[in-house]
């Protein structure tokens, strides 16, 4: 992680690899190309990122977008209309949003299921299901879906693979050692890692799947600058520290909210008694630092709110600091309410993204508003 993809190399010695500010390069003559011609097309700080975020992953190819939202149309655009496509039930709101107020309009059939249960996603495949796609663990019920098993069910009935592995990034998961076809990350969170970027990533195992990926990318053009990829990489190499960090935190949050009397239930797969404990130790190697809970009373919420001042109130997560959100009026507000409800995304639940200030100070000022 540290040292990027070991590929990148420099005359200058340079330890990080420069921000290659450029929208255009210069052609020796006619048929003569140094590699790059264009940077929506490809770009040196990008390609390292690409190489890098493929090599964690165990993928053949990474390709690094604007937006995490960018890089999840891209893998939306490998279906036609007409095609069906399997959907975690429990997912970030944006995913939702996109497939049923964009792509459905042209034609892509979604299902969204219980991916946490092998015969619930048997039962809806169709002649046009075409694609899988789950999120492990869920936003923001944490519920853990088992990538091999998914992923051989869908290698038997000639499907893709895709998981969104934001919340725990290549470092605790990597979803193509058990079958994934490809891995999406909102490389805005726990890979940037500071809250001051946006990107998207995805990775691909095979080469049918990289060739139209790559196709749609450069053609649609929402690609990443090089500083946002510089960041990025940046990002990386401390990823594993970061991570240890803040999963050491969460460990003693969660355990705490568990115990405290105005917490009604926790929901972390780092617990025993978590429905995908088991599963999360044959496929991973942490639990993460994401943790949702509900309060007892609704009018807790919005003295959490209000009140913290080492966590702060706001959308998004994975950075070193921690930030607590509402799901219900905020990431899954697109999602409509009776789902909301079915899912457990209700008016009492909060999310919460534990970053690497002192453990006691995030407790201490958590508890301020709950006891």
């Amino acid at each position: 992680m540290v040292h990027g993809s070991g590929e990148w190399e420099d005359q200058t010695g340079c330890i990080s690899i420069p921000i290659y500010q450029s929208a255009t390069f210069k052609h020796k003559g006619l048929n003569q190309s140094t590699g790059y011609d264009y940077s929506r097309l490809q770009n040196p700080t990008r390609e390292e990122l690409e190489k890098t975020i493929a090599k964690l992953e165990g993928g053949k190819e990474g390709l690094a977008f604007s937006t995490g939202m960018a890089a999840i149309d891209c893998v939306a655009r490998l279906l036609k209309p007409g095609e069906h496509i399997i959907i975690s039930d429990d997912l970030y709101g944006g995913t939702y949003r996109l497939f049923e107020d964009v792509y459905k309009v042209y034609g892509i059939e979604s299902t969204y299921v219980d991916t946490t249960d092998l015969e619930k996603i048997t039962m809806e495949l169709k002649d046009n299901t075409k694609a899988i796609y789950m999120e492990t663990p869920s936003n923001p019920m944490m519920k853990v879906s088992d990538i091999g098993k998914i992923s051989a069910l869908a290698k038997e009935k000639g499907l893709i693979t895709i998981v969104d592995n934001t919340f725990l990034t290549p470092y605790f998961q990597r979803p193509m050692d058990f079958g994934a076809d490809i891995v999406v990350h909102s490389g805005t969170k726990f890979l940037g890692g500071h809250n001051d970027t946006l990107a998207g990533l995805l990775v691909a195992s095979r080469e049918d799947l990289i060739e139209k990926l790559r196709f749609t990318q450069v053609s649609i053009g929402a690609t990443l600058s090089p500083f946002d990829s510089w960041l990025i990489l940046r990002g990386i190499k401390t990823l594993a520290i970061r991570l240890e960090k803040q999963q050491e935190n969460a460990k003693h949050i969660a355990l705490w909210l568990k115990n405290c009397d105005a917490v009604e239930k926790v929901y972390y797969p780092g617990f025993k008694e978590h429905e995908g404990y088991e599963i999360s130790l044959k496929q991973t190697s942490g639990f993460g630092s994401i943790i949702s809970f509900t309060v007892k009373e609704k009018k807790a919420i919005g003295k959490v709110l209000e009140e913290v001042e080492i966590v702060t109130f706001a959308e998004s997560l994975g950075g070193v600091e921690s930030l607590i959100t509402y799901p219900y009026l905020q990431t899954h507000a697109s999602i409509p309410e009776e789902i909301r409800n079915r899912m457990g995304v209700t008016d009492k639940l909060l999310r919460l993204s534990v970053g690497i200030e002192n453990v006691n100070d995030i407790i201490y000022d958590l508890s301020k508003s709950l006891n």
